[in-house]
């Protein structure tokens, strides 16, 4: 079995694979605050839970957006699950040509998508992440990451909102009945609603202008399935696209080799 970790600036989500199929999976928020102590008894909870055993749990694979958090996570897993985690970053290999002024600048969650969305779908893709950034990237039918788009995502923006409208209430994210709202909880619902709709189909239209042929169009990340079904263009929700990328990465890059040397090395 392979552990998949992907630390959000919002939430941290988890996965277990095994015979190339996720068999579980949860997510919490992300705590800066929390130790290594605390992510384990977190990690053992979680399994305990669901009756994983940790001895079956051949590698684990990291990404982050997050520093501090994942040094406190690759400490975690070091000593609560014995293995060293591979962490995404440079020199991990992708097969996937990012096509960036400078590559170094990519998060490592928004590649980790672009592997997911290509070994799943193929290409071209356009990936749209709703996280607590809204990120759009395009790989190529080749295979290549050609760049993306970020905007802030709709938990930053409409607690924004109410932060700064101290009379504007919290409003539950649906489609209201109308769009012309009749009190200030349908109008808010209506702005948010429709505006992220909006913002999401102009900013794919654009890309559709410097793109040949015709995208898939991927919609993942936590609000994914809260707003992918509401907007015509999405072709496909896959909720857990960056799971998927961390276990094609740890196939790749020889995850149980890896560990397996790692863990003859404490030994000796």
């Amino acid at each position: 079995m392979i552990l998949t970790i992907d630390i959000g600036n919002s939430d941290t989500v988890l996965g277990i694979y095994d015979d190339e199929k996720m068999i579980d999976h949860w997510r919490v928020s992300t705590d800066r605050k929390k130790t290594v102590d605390e992510y384990g008894i977190l990690l053992n909870n979680l399994f305990s839970f669901d009756d994983v055993q940790v001895d079956q749990i051949q590698g684990a694979i990291i990404s982050s957006v997050v520093p501090q958090v994942v040094q406190v996570l690759e400490k975690t897993t070091i000593r609560y699950l014995n293995l060293k985690p591979m962490i995404v970053g440079p020199g991990i290999k992708t097969g996937m040509n990012i096509k960036m002024e400078d590559p170094r600048e990519v998060g490592a969650d928004r590649i980790v998508n672009a592997v997911g969305g290509y070994q799943n779908f193929g290409g071209p893709l356009i990936i749209v992440d709703f996280g607590t950034a809204t990120t759009f990237d395009y790989i190529s039918e080749n295979g290549d990451y050609e760049g993306g788009a970020i905007s802030p995502g709709i938990g930053v923006s409409t607690d924004a909102l109410f932060k700064h409208a101290s009379k504007l209430p919290r409003v539950e994210l649906k489609k209201p009945s109308s769009a012309i709202g009749k009190n200030t909880i349908q109008g808010t619902q209506s702005g948010i609603f429709y505006g992220f709709i909006g913002q999401v189909e102009k900013v794919i239209s654009e890309f559709k202008k410097d793109i040949s042929g015709n995208p898939k169009i991927i919609a993942t990340g936590g609000y994914s399935k809260s707003m992918g079904n509401k907007i015509e263009i999405i072709d496909i929700i896959e909720p857990f696209l960056t799971l998927d990328g961390l276990y094609y990465l740890a196939q790749k890059n020889e995850i149980k080799k890896v560990s397996q040397q790692w863990r003859l090395q404490e030994k000796s």
